[in-house]
């Protein structure tokens, strides 16, 4: 990037331990926000112009609600962190409707028949995001040892809004998770011998905690792409988790192959993950525990397909026919 002033919000953020993810979605609204008024530097700039680009969002580009609050998150940052100059935080701007959206969920026939035509590189990661309801990431990102075979769970690390928790872990896949920490183990033996090798990415907290542990077998990816590669961050040679895009490929060509009519994604699967624990008769807090979701209304979207229908409403065409 050769904007000294966005390459100085980058460098901020990374020093403040910041995902990738975060710095580049918010460093795209902070750009798109200076183009929009002509090219002007925010420090000229203040809660008008904010306002007018939020709601320039909504009446011209049409975008969701969890897009504006995304830019108006990053501008928010922008000036309290950056400019020191922190914005109005009671702003009137022209708000998106958030249109009320229901989760695609599968039935577990389709489940199954999605699983028969999953490719066997990818068919695991598949599995354990319906069997434990876990994001594509929250998946990827898990690492050698944070599966306990003993009590059958999966330890999750640092998910959405930096929280930990404990999910369980169907047993039928405990034998394929071993193969998988054997092929691992191979991975990491090759590696080590490599003399550019720099170990597995960890975050900052946890690589001065725990020096030299991104070398050590138990802290390797459990999903590892299939070559080393360069990190853009450190520039030092790592071995990565496999890319989320080449998961969410292979899921959409199983989906064609199966002849499953729906618009799945990677997210489906814990959102049928979901729905069919309520429907075995799941406690909605446990459901909600298992999710990570912190707000139990989040998790209540879920009962809409459980036992009669939509918000457990028996239709009166039950009665006649």
């Amino acid at each position: 990037m050769k904007s000294p002033f966005l390459n100085y919000i980058r460098d901020f953020m990374r020093a403040r331990h910041y995902s990738e993810r975060t710095i580049d979605a918010y460093l795209s609204w902070v750009l798109q926000y200076i183009l929009f008024h002509d090219k002007k530097h925010p420090r000229e700039m203040g809660t008008k112009e904010v306002k007018a680009f939020l709601s320039h969002l909504v009446t011209a580009r049409n975008l969701a609600m969890r897009s504006q609050n995304q830019a108006l998150c990053a501008l928010a940052f922008l000036y309290q962190h950056i400019l020191n100059a922190p914005i109005e935080v009671n702003m009137r701007f022209k708000k998106a409707h958030k249109g009320k959206k229901l989760p695609v969920v599968l039935t577990t026939k389709e489940v199954s028949r999605l699983f028969k035509h999953m490719p066997p590189d990818y068919l695991l990661p598949i599995q354990i995001m319906y069997g434990s309801g876990l994001r594509l990431l929250e998946c990827l990102r898990l690492r050698y040892q944070d599966i306990d075979f003993e009590y059958g769970a999966l330890r999750i690390w640092q998910a959405k809004g930096n929280k930990n928790r404990i999910v369980t872990l169907a047993r039928e896949v405990l034998p394929a998770l071993e193969l998988q920490q054997a092929v691992v183990m191979r991975v990491w033996q090759q590696d080590i011998k490599q003399s550019d090798y720099s170990g597995v990415w960890l975050p900052n907290a946890l690589e001065k905690k725990y020096p030299n542990s991104n070398k050590e077998l138990n802290w390797q990816f459990l999903f590892p792409s299939i070559r080393l590669a360069i990190d853009p961050v450190s520039n030092l040679v790592r071995r990565h988790h496999i890319h989320e895009s080449s998961v969410q490929k292979a899921l959409k060509r199983a989906v064609l192959k199966a002849g499953i009519d729906k618009n799945v994604s990677c997210h489906t699967l814990r959102h049928s993950f979901a729905t069919h624990l309520l429907e075995s008769g799941a406690d909605i807090r446990t459901v909600q525990e298992q999710l990570g979701h912190c707000d139990l209304k989040t998790t209540q979207i879920y009962t809409h397909v459980v036992n009669r229908g939509a918000n457990g409403v028996k239709s009166p065409l039950s009665n006649i026919l």
